[in-house]
């Protein structure tokens, strides 16, 4: 019952929120159904059910009023609120909250969303109540969902309907252990309902734009709390600071290269921990735990929002974890034409290392 009214009072508060917004709004609602996806042989146990939800959203469509909605085909933006039944009591049920975009493609009847936001879990790893429960080490987890629909608006009136392939990921990013994560591949199918009965035609731009920047330099600190994947270990705080160029190519794209250094003190802790209790493996636990990459990149600027993939190599790499190699990916926000700040996750293939909150500047 506390689920059904949480979202019934969710759903009211949209109602009226949309409400109150300029009439090139529309909300839609989305049920799903599907199964989790087996990426680690040790959550087998937690695969039972046909995991099952819906997906709230309210939704804000753009006209090309600013050149960036041009240049994206006139997305939508808005947020998201899920409710998802894993249909196992070990797992339980799990909440989130997201903010997202729509991108359009082929006379805008296919619709690709993606969202990302945090979600709330009933039933996290307990040592005591739920042991089992290795998925989800805390309450609080970061999540990212992909909707992929065919869509047609105004079928009916103000009402169209929509339906497609949805994924839903959940990792708490190692904050705490356990930590191995759930992807739920579904099938969803919703309703949409426009909030306006007219909308303004959209601004088509008259020719390409030309952009040139020279090479551009930032600087990023980025820190957050971590912990290995011994259970009980403890959490620890890490700092990361780096330095790389950046040339943009035109309005959407730019390529990276750079370097960092990283002082992980779980891992700090973690060789500690390995010399003490496997002695035949003949560690030193005064091994340096710190490490210094080189990494290249690309930005996708939207807005002042921008999408940053980043690929490194551990040049400095004098303890073994998780391989030279890792991988970065996460949301950067503008304030002003040079300070952003920054949220990212840091993975070695598909093992996430740190949920990373940065700042940042770019000369």
């Amino acid at each position: 019952m506390r689920p059904f009214l949480t979202y019934i009072f969710f759903v009211f508060s949209v109602l009226t929120f949309a409400q109150e917004q300029e009439n090139s709004s529309y909300i839609d609602i989305n049920y799903f159904k599907g199964n989790i996806a087996l990426h680690n042989n040790s959550i087998l146990h937690l695969i039972k059910g046909h995991p099952e939800g819906v997906i709230l959203s309210w939704n804000k469509k753009t006209f090309g009023n600013e050149a960036w909605e041009q240049r994206y085909n006139f997305p939508d933006y808005g947020v998201s609120f899920t409710y998802q039944n894993l249909k196992n009591d070990v797992l339980g049920n799990n909440f989130g909250l997201y903010a997202h975009y729509n991108f359009y493609f082929f006379k805008r009847h296919l619709m690709f969303r993606v969202g990302q936001g945090i979600a709330f879990t009933t039933n996290p790893y307990d040592k005591i109540d739920n042991p089992k429960n290795i998925a989800f080490g805390s309450r609080f987890l970061s999540s990212t969902y992909l909707m992929l629909n065919y869509k047609k608006e105004r079928i009916i009136d103000n009402i169209g309907v929509q339906a497609g392939l949805s994924i839903i990921h959940y990792s708490n990013a190692n904050v705490k252990a356990p930590n191995t994560s759930i992807n739920s591949i579904t099938l969803s199918a919703g309703l949409t309902y426009n909030l306006s009965e007219e909308e303004p035609d959209y601004i088509i731009p008259d020719g390409k734009e030309k952009f040139t920047e020279p090479i551009r330099y930032n600087i990023v600190f980025r820190s957050g709390v971590n912990s290995s994947d011994i259970i009980g270990s403890g959490q620890f705080p890490f700092y990361i600071f780096s330095a790389y160029a950046d040339k943009r190519i035109n309005y959407k794209s730019a390529f990276q290269f750079g370097t960092e250094v990283f002082f992980s003190n779980f891992l700090k802790e973690l060789i500690k921990f390995n010399a003490v209790s496997f002695p035949d493996r003949n560690e030193d636990g005064n091994t340096d735990y710190k490490r210094v990459s080189l990494f290249v990149g690309h930005e996708l600027f939207i807005n002042k929002i921008s999408i940053i993939t980043q690929f490194g190599y551990y040049v400095y790499y004098p303890y073994d974890f998780e391989g030279r190699t890792y991988a970065r990916a996460g949301l950067k926000r503008y304030f002003g034409d040079k300070w952003f700040g920054a949220i990212t996750v840091k993975a070695h293939g598909a093992k996430a290392e740190a949920v990373e909150l940065g700042i940042g500047i770019r000369l």
